[in-house]
């Protein structure tokens, strides 16, 4: 899940003009004038949605994700990106009971916006979990997801060292129609794992660790896929534990891994899952003061950086630690523009990791609709016309399928399976000299 800053505006490439025709009422009908050309007359009203968990716990990872699509949209409205179309955008927060990500809230999103027609597709989810739940009535209505953040790789993949190869592949609950609706620009955990555990072993010379994962879909998966890695670089394995999502203390298996002596400890799972939690509850044990710590992105956000804080090499206030996001990090003038923008709309402290691949995903989206109506075909009349808008989203699914777009993170681009074509996974670390105003600085980043 983090963080990519830049190119803002080369989002015309290689689309058709709209020029757009249109005969009839109200938002949205077109064909095609004498000379073949798409033309429009009349407003278009089109949403763009989200859905990432903007408030309780996970309000430092999902916000900001909501606020780099609200951007794009805002920005395609300022300058006309789709002539004679307003995008209007329309967020749901799926945080649920728990003060947390919940699958039940983001399925429910989902089932809500498919019932808007208006709506041509979804930015998000922010955890996989989430996207389990999401997908099969998503695919079921042809409704295009695009999520800057998701990771698993059994989302899109038939993966046998992740227990979903074979009798247990689960693209076809995914994937009921056979057909791919849903998208991600993150690169997959088998990616994001293996460069975690490289980094800790090249780099940092870290020879023994112990794992330790969230029971969740995400934190299971780059657990593994960490575990997968660090056999194969020879490293030594004490052990691994699966800890729920609702445990309140891990003072007692981390006194049992004290007695291990482990090099670095590995967390599967986000801050609010655990991962705070567990960095905190390591200074109790003394032991485990100075051990580093290890995680994916969904301990890269502003709240788990800020309650750590910066690593002191007194061992004061614990050992290093290292997280990944699965994308570029950027630097520039374009990087630059993409911060600036952002900062005005929503504060410089407020980006997340998953900012501007949030605004990629909504630009995509935004380019998608735009090559739907050049084709000629229709908008949705209104949030009633539910048979418009089922062929409206499947034209922008087949778009997003074929899109090459230059965005803030680089090109986006799909592979046959929803997949991203960039593999690339940057590491950071906890500074009080930030990258970016969320408390993480860049060390280095890996193309796979």
């Amino acid at each position: 899940m983090r963080k990519r800053w830049s190119r803002i505006f080369a989002l015309s490439m290689g689309i058709p003009l709209l020029l757009a025709m249109l005969a009839a009422c109200g938002a949205g009908t077109t064909g095609s004038g004498g000379s073949g050309t798409p033309t429009t007359s009349g407003p278009i009203t089109i949403k763009i949605a989200s859905d990432f968990p903007t408030s309780g716990k996970d309000e430092s990872a999902g916000k900001p994700s909501e606020n780099g699509a609200h951007l794009a949209v805002n920005q395609a409205n300022a300058q006309k990106l789709v002539p004679n179309v307003t995008f209007q955008f329309d967020p749901k927060d799926d945080v649920g009971p728990s003060g947390a990500h919940d699958a039940a809230t983001g399925q429910k999103n989902v089932a809500d916006l498919i019932g808007d027609a208006l709506v041509a597709g979804i930015v998000g989810p922010l955890n996989s979990s989430v996207a389990q739940a999401e997908l099969p009535e998503a695919n079921t209505a042809s409704f295009p997801i695009i999520s800057p953040a998701n990771t698993n790789d059994c989302l899109t993949q038939e993966q046998p060292a992740f227990e979903c190869g074979g009798k247990n592949s689960k693209i076809a609950t995914y994937r009921p129609t056979g057909k791919v609706t849903y998208f991600r620009i993150a690169t997959r955990d088998q990616y994001q794992g293996a460069a975690l555990a490289d980094f800790a072993f090249k780099t940092q010379s870290y020879k023994s660790a112990y794992i330790i994962d969230d029971t969740e879909t995400y934190g299971v998966g780059i657990a593994t896929s960490v575990q997968t890695e660090w056999a194969k670089l020879g490293g030594k394995l004490l052990g691994r534990s699966s800890e729920a999502p609702t445990t309140t203390s891990y003072v007692n298996l981390l006194t049992q891994i004290a007695t291990k002596n482990p090099d670095v400890i590995f967390f599967g799972g986000n801050d609010s899952t655990g991962g705070t939690l567990l960095r905190q509850q390591m200074l109790q044990v003394p032991a485990l003061k100075k051990v580093a710590v290890v995680a994916g992105d969904g301990t890269q956000t502003s709240a788990f950086a800020t309650t750590i804080g910066t690593y002191k090499t007194d061992g004061s206030n614990g050992g290093p630690v290292f997280t990944s996001v699965a994308s570029v990090h950027l630097t520039g003038s374009t990087a630059d523009k993409f911060i600036s923008d952002y900062s005005a709309a929503y504060g410089a402290n407020n980006i997340g990791s998953y900012s501007a691949g949030s605004y990629d995903c909504a630009m995509a989206l935004i380019q998608a609709v735009k090559t739907v109506l050049a084709s000629g075909v229709k908008a949705p009349a209104s949030s009633g016309d539910a048979a418009q808008g089922t062929t409206f989203r499947q034209a922008v699914v087949n778009a997003l399928q074929h899109i090459s777009y230059a965005g803030v993170t680089g090109t986006v681009a799909f592979d046959a399976n929803g997949d991203t074509t960039s593999r690339i996974i940057s590491i950071y670390t906890i500074s009080d000299t930030p990258s970016t105003g969320d408390g993480w600085k860049f060390i280095t980043q890996v193309t796979l």
